[in-house]
């Protein structure tokens, strides 16, 4: 395995002439429309390292959530997720599924964390391929206030936090009726195997369950991406592999909410209940998938 910014400099090269990313997030630019000139050479590198046996199980399910949008409905995709491809891959592998998944892929709106934009031009070229709305996690801010020793500074990242945030949700509210489907990574970071609590879903995904209509769990086994802990985002080690993305049922979101809390006491974490409960679904999706690698 590679760096990805080793074996494809050439196509990086070519994603950097036609980014025009922001490199700095305001409320004004939380929705950031794909770039479809980018995209071409993202697929390259999918195309290239997808094994024999990848692909999108269960596509039927994706497209009864999509029939729902198409209704309506508010529609959460809620992924596994262990690398900066995750996406890229999935989005690669709905286009393949005829005109109906080429559609999919063009309603497909992700949250992204601002630090990809923010971070440097290479991976804000990455990102900017897709269609996404930005959000400030608060994983981030509580990093901020662990380290920030300047009370003025770490006012002004709070600052900046709560009007991003608003932004995004404005927005959000917006879209996700607009025949959007909204994806949404519940650990709110990549998977790391040496840090176990990367794979713990985060609180704030009780908050999208409780406005949205349905939801579908996508499991990922396999991965053409491996993060490179010496590294930046852009040293990540490319390599061949079969990666199999499942797709549940759409899951009304409500009712998945409401029997989660009858199984609690008083005093428990409803909101870390039920996010555990989500990622205790993708896991079990994943295990199952796992048996027939």
């Amino acid at each position: 395995m590679q760096p990805v910014s080793h074996r494809y400099m050439d196509q990086i090269k070519q994603m950097m002439k036609s980014s025009r990313g922001a490199m700095v997030i305001t409320p004004d630019n939380v929705y950031q429309p794909g770039n479809s000139d980018i995209l071409q050479y993202i697929d390259i590198m999918v195309r290239e390292n997808l094994g024999k046996g990848s692909g999108l199980q269960s596509f039927e399910n994706l497209m009864a959530l999509a029939k729902l949008a198409a209704e309506g409905k508010s529609c959460l995709i809620l992924m596994e997720h262990y690398s900066n491809f995750d996406l890229p891959v999935f989005h690669y592998l709905l286009r393949q599924q005829g005109e109906a998944g080429i559609k999919a892929a063009e309603n497909l709106i992700a949250i992204a964390g601002y630090k990809l934009n923010e971070t440097n031009p290479v991976v804000t070229a990455f990102t900017e391929a897709y269609s996404r709305l930005v959000i400030y996690p608060s994983r981030s801010l509580e990093g901020h206030k662990a380290t920030m020793k300047d009370a003025k500074e770490l006012l002004a990242e709070m600052m900046k936090s709560n009007s991003i945030n608003h932004a995004t949700m404005k927005k959000l509210n917006e879209l996700k009726i607009q025949n959007k489907l909204i994806l949404v990574f519940p650990s709110g970071t990549r998977y790391r195997p040496w840090d176990p609590s990367t794979k713990r879903g985060v609180r704030e995904i009780d908050s999208y369950l409780r406005s949205f209509d349905y939801m579908a769990l996508v499991s990922i086994n396999g991965g053409v991406l491996t993060i490179n802990p010496a590294g930046e985002m852009q040293e990540d080690l490319i390599g061949e592999a079969k990666v199999v993305y499942d797709v549940s049922p759409p899951i009304d979101c409500n009712e998945f909410r409401n029997r989660i809390k009858h199984t609690l006491s008083f005093s428990e974490d409803r909101k870390q209940a039920i996010v555990d409960a989500v990622m205790e679904g993708l896991e079990a999706m994943h295990n199952t998938v796992e048996k027939t690698f």
